[in-house]
């Protein structure tokens, strides 16, 4: 029978993540202590392993794991996508769960790549789905969004509906060119579907753009009072997505300036709880993509 020791990664993981997320979520940002605590816990852990079975694979493995979370994390900060907590969440990831092949039922998913690879697909494909959900509630308790979403289409509307036609046409064309080419006889009812299905998923991706687009530019673009800045907040020209300090308040506050443009975003934390479930029940998000386009 697996040792309960064997699952504090695991545990300390999903504690660690669901902590900051719900801090996240709370304030708008990650205490450095959260994914500062989880990275100790798993150098101690693995460390000992390492003592333990005379071998410094399991610390090896952590630390490649962790700081390869780490590099990605700090890419991802640096072009703006990011806050440094997110960056520094990932890499404490990484430290504790390099694998699960000595996690017991955990070693039998099914996974395409190893464990960190398949965790790291799952974020973005989880955080998806809930940067859409987010944007969908933010939308709800800001109608502005909902009023410039709908503005927006609307004076893209004959464009859109224009090039909609085209492009369901241009798809018939390709696909009966297609059938021509191998020469196969050509199935209109499954030239029709795929033509309907391709024009109605560009269709959505436009949508949801333009509607991601709205969000950002009514519900996460605030033009306040210099007074009413604070620590943390954002300003719109920041390439980095990092907070103002106690110093940089004070220049501001002297400058004489009285407006300022600040910037927020998806609070994106939860994700990685989120995604750490869905890889433990449901394994590797490309298969399930795989199985649903099937």
């Amino acid at each position: 029978m697996l040792s309960m020791l064997q699952m504090i990664p695991f545990a300390v993981a999903l504690i660690g993540s669901s902590i900051a997320a719900w801090w996240d979520l709370r304030t708008t940002e990650i205490p450095d202590e959260i994914p500062y605590a989880m990275i100790a816990i798993a150098l101690l852990f693995y460390g000992t392993q390492a003592l333990l079975v005379w071998s410094y694979w399991p610390i090896v493995n952590s630390a490649v794991a962790g700081l390869a979370f780490f590099g990605f994390g700090f890419a991802m900060y640096y072009f703006g996508q990011w806050g440094g907590g997110d960056a520094k969440l990932l890499a404490a990831i990484g430290f504790l769960l390099p694998s699960v092949s000595g996690l017991g039922f955990f070693s039998g998913l099914n996974l395409v790549f190893p464990f960190p690879a398949s965790y790291l697909f799952n974020v973005f494909f989880v955080g998806a789905g809930y940067m859409l959900i987010y944007a969908s509630v933010l939308a709800l308790l800001n109608r502005k969004i909902i009023t410039r979403f709908k503005r927006d289409v609307k004076a893209v509307s004959n464009v859109f509906l224009t090039g909609s036609a085209a492009l369901f046409f241009a798809l018939i064309a390709i696909n009966w060119g297609l059938y021509t080419y191998f020469q196969i006889r050509p199935d209109l009812s499954l030239i029709a579907t795929n033509s309907v299905m391709l024009t109605t998923a560009t269709i959505g991706i436009f949508l949801i753009w333009k509607f991601a687009r709205a969000v950002e530019n009514v519900g996460f673009k605030k033009r306040i009072p210099v007074k009413k800045l604070r620590v943390g907040d954002v300003l719109l020209k920041s390439k980095l997505w990092e907070g103002i300090t106690e110093k940089e308040l004070r220049k501001l506050k002297k400058s004489g300036k009285k407006y300022v443009t600040v910037k927020e975003g998806v609070r994106f934390a939860p994700a990685f709880p989120l995604a750490l479930m869905f890889t433990i029940y449901f394994g590797d998000g490309i298969l399930l993509l795989f199985r649903i386009m099937g």
